[in-house]
């Protein structure tokens, strides 16, 4: 298909396109639309998405990879330049199998539901910015889902990673 773009006189590829909205106010999402274009009249789409639209869609997306019959929920991390950093969903921490652990949210034991097979604990490695009010309700919220935190204290403060390493014989690291 790229090719085919490509033949047609298309200079890029962005992936999705949005074309205008229809009467309900929603858009429908094309794979590589091509603008209309010719060498005297060529303008910047209007169109397209601004940053907000794009990284809700991305969480959108992100949440249908959730396996929890009750709540999908995505997430999209952005940085400051606009770039996703992250992206995840809601379900059963890695290495847990969805077929072994519980889906429903009441049960007569709470061990039967799905609550508490989160997050066990965070292990950090600088506790700067201790004072703000993001991190004491971070704190807060560890401490009402039961979440461990403390912080990192390594045994050595540096790791030298010698790359010219790979390049001596056995016998000359022994020098």
């Amino acid at each position: 298909m790229l090719e085919s773009l490509r033949a047609a006189g298309h200079r890029g590829f962005r992936g999705l396109s949005m074309p205008e909205r229809n009467a309900e106010g929603t858009r429908t999402l094309l794979m590589g639309q091509k603008h209309s274009c010719n060498e005297a009249s060529c303008t910047k789409r209007e169109d397209y998405l601004e940053w907000p639209e794009y990284f809700m869609a991305v969480a959108f997306l992100s949440a249908q990879r959730s396996k929890d019959p009750s709540s999908q929920v995505g997430a999209c991390i952005v940085n400051s330049e606009n770039k996703i950093v992250g992206i995840g969903y809601n379900g059963m921490p890695n290495g847990c199998s969805d077929d072994v652990l519980p889906w429903t949210r009441t049960a007569a034991h709470r061990l039967d539901t799905k609550y508490p097979y989160g997050i066990k604990e965070v292990i950090f490695m600088s506790d700067k910015y201790h004072d703000t009010m993001e991190m004491t309700a971070a704190r807060r919220m560890f401490d009402l889902a039961g979440v461990i935190y403390r912080e990192f204290k390594p045994k050595c403060n540096k790791i030298i990673i010698d790359f010219d390493s790979i390049n001596s014989r056995p016998s000359e690291k022994l020098l």
